[in-house]
């Protein structure tokens, strides 16, 4: 966490506030905890963004993205606990950098918060941006990629299908969670090779994917059991209430109501899923 559907929350929360306003200040706000990842230093980053305007708010891959009008890009990138606010903080120890924002006489700030200290904050010149997360870095985003290329992508693969969903090179956007729920709605076991997959499968994943993230995106996303994760006004998402197999390890699955969920363990991550609906049908 967070995901595609919780980083395009925190763009459609902030965009309205963000886009049109110039960056009168930005600092470094008093943390006492672990410092997060920021490239380059504080009075680097000044010497650019100080006057800048903010043209356009939008997300790539799990990354928020401030482009500028001199065309240099913040890059923030939440990773686990990482939250774009306008207001309300959880808390003030773990606010770790303030854009103060004017709008001819209106004055703002957007934060940057981070409970664990692993999110990162860069920031790109065009060229600079382009050569680390351009195509050849990243697939196609999870809502952009077409059937006909994720059918390509999968046939040119042997790792397990939620191994290569997690895979930013081959699709950018899912995490562990999602690709959990796309998975047992389009009936797949995630231990299938991907390759092995057949074209009806596809499409079912393809169908899925597009269904789970529009409507995890519309319920502002997955608020798990930490309660960490909070769009830009600090309040929760509630797609966890939605989950069909994620962290239900134990329970009966929603689909079948005749088998419970199984957990298992997949590239170090939990995968959760219903050995009914979602029979291994490569004989694994």
């Amino acid at each position: 966490m967070p995901e595609l559907p919780e980083v395009e929350t925190m763009v459609r929360g902030i965009r309205g506030s963000v886009e049109g306003h110039r960056i009168s200040e930005f600092r470094k706000c008093p943390s006492h905890c672990k410092p997060i990842t920021m490239t380059p230093g504080i009075k680097a980053i000044r010497s650019r963004v100080l006057n800048q305007k903010i043209v356009n708010v939008r997300r790539l891959a799990k990354r928020v993205i401030l482009d500028l009008e001199n065309e240099d890009s913040f890059v923030i990138e939440p990773r686990m606990t990482g939250l774009m606010l306008l207001s309300d903080p959880p808390s003030t120890g773990h606010l770790r950098l303030e854009w103060l924002l004017k709008k001819g006489r209106s004055q703002s700030s957007l934060w940057f918060w981070d409970r664990r200290g692993l999110g990162t904050v860069r920031l790109y010149r065009k060229s600079e941006l382009l050569n680390d997360l351009g195509p050849l870095k990243l697939g196609p985003d999870a809502l952009a990629v077409s059937l006909k290329d994720l059918k390509q992508r999968f046939a040119k693969t042997s790792r397990a299908v939620k191994v290569a969903l997690l895979d930013q090179k081959m699709i950018a956007g899912i995490g562990n969670l999602y690709a959990s729920e796309i998975l047992h709605m389009s009936q797949i076991h995630p231990e299938r090779e991907a390759r092995h997959l057949t074209a009806d499968e596809v499409q079912s994943l393809h169908k899925a994917m597009n269904q789970i993230l529009k409507t995890a995106i519309r319920y502002e996303g997955s608020t798990l059991g930490d309660g960490t994760y909070r769009n830009a006004l600090n309040q929760s998402g509630s797609y966890q209430n939605e989950h069909r197999v994620y962290g239900r390890e134990g329970k009966g699955c929603p689909s079948c109501k005749g088998a419970s969920i199984i957990r298992t363990v997949q590239a170090q991550r939990s995968t959760f899923f219903c050995p009914c609906c979602q029979e291994n049908k490569d004989g694994n």
